[in-house]
């Protein structure tokens, strides 16, 4: 599985902690695509080095230069937030991968990948590549209400988290994405209260500021998690006991949702290590 992400500035810790979400959750391999500033690569590699072994072996990372193969690259640069429009140019760097999750820095997985892996299986023989509606409720959305360009459906969709069949998309030259827009006016994502959050973007700098302490929660908890110790005591018990100090904010309100999707990880994981080992044990 290929997951491609694009760092500039102060990014670092950021991406660090998007892609430390994604191994804690997968169980599958990973192949990470790094596209980061001259100054951030060897802070990369030194970081990514540091992570126990027992997670290490889950990955292998490429680190690329931030290039643009056409116009000015100081243009592209400011065209969306820095450096995003990296993401436009995986296509033809990429020659080599056939498909590849991207997202943005501000993602974090609350579930393994190859669940969202697996939808790139439900493309029909047109279809290239799969975003989430920006959002649910048009008289709230941004692209509704502000946009003076055109955009897709009736609320726009989102690109900071993009399942993308690079191998289509080369021959024609060319909805798993939760943010504080979902709960801040009141839960508005069905789909996220029946099933809970598989991925959680926190655009607007949420996870720094606290204007949506839900959001930084989960950031700082994740952040925190010590690679070897135990999922429930060190992530979701610190997680929930969070949690109690956002109850004043709408999206602290709906704490099942963010941890619906956690709880079934660790039960997968618990089964797998526990019951099943025990299970085999008994049989002999």
């Amino acid at each position: 599985m290929h997951l491609a992400v694009v760092a500039c500035g102060d990014r670092l810790e950021e991406t660090l902690i998007m892609l430390k979400s994604a191994v804690l959750f997968s169980n599958r391999r990973l192949c990470f695509h790094i596209f980061a500033e001259d100054s951030l690569k060897p802070e990369f590699e030194k970081k990514l080095k540091e992570w126990p072994s027992s997670y290490t072996k889950k990955f292998e990372s490429n680190i690329y230069p931030i290039t643009f193969s056409v116009g000015n690259a100081q243009e592209w640069k400011k065209l969306f937030k820095p450096c995003a429009a990296q993401r436009l140019f995986l296509p033809v760097i990429l020659k080599d991968v056939d498909s590849l999750l991207y997202v943005d820095t501000d993602v974090l997985f609350l579930r393994p990948i190859e669940d969202i892996w697996h939808i790139l299986k439900e493309f029909n023989s047109t279809q290239l590549a799969a975003m989430a509606p920006e959002h649910e409720i048009p008289k709230i959305g941004w692209y509704s209400r502000f946009a003076r360009h055109p955009f897709y459906g009736t609320t726009g969709v989102n690109s900071g988290v993009m399942l993308m069949n690079l191998t289509r998309i080369r021959s024609t030259h060319f909805k798993w994405n939760y943010r504080p827009d979902h709960c801040m006016y009141g839960s508005n994502c069905r789909g996220a209260e029946e099933e809970g959050v598989s991925i959680l973007h926190g655009n607007r700098g949420v996870y720094h500021d606290d204007k949506q302490p839900t959001f930084k929660a989960l950031y700082e908890v994740i952040r925190d998690f010590p690679f070897e110790d135990n999922l429930f005591q060190s992530l979701y018990y610190p997680l929930q006991s969070k949690f109690l100090d956002t109850v004043h904010t709408l999206c602290g309100r709906i704490p099942q949702v963010f941890l619906k999707q956690i709880e079934k990880t660790m039960k997968k994981v618990y089964e797998n290590r526990v019951i099943v080992y025990l299970g085999a044990n008994h049989r002999y």
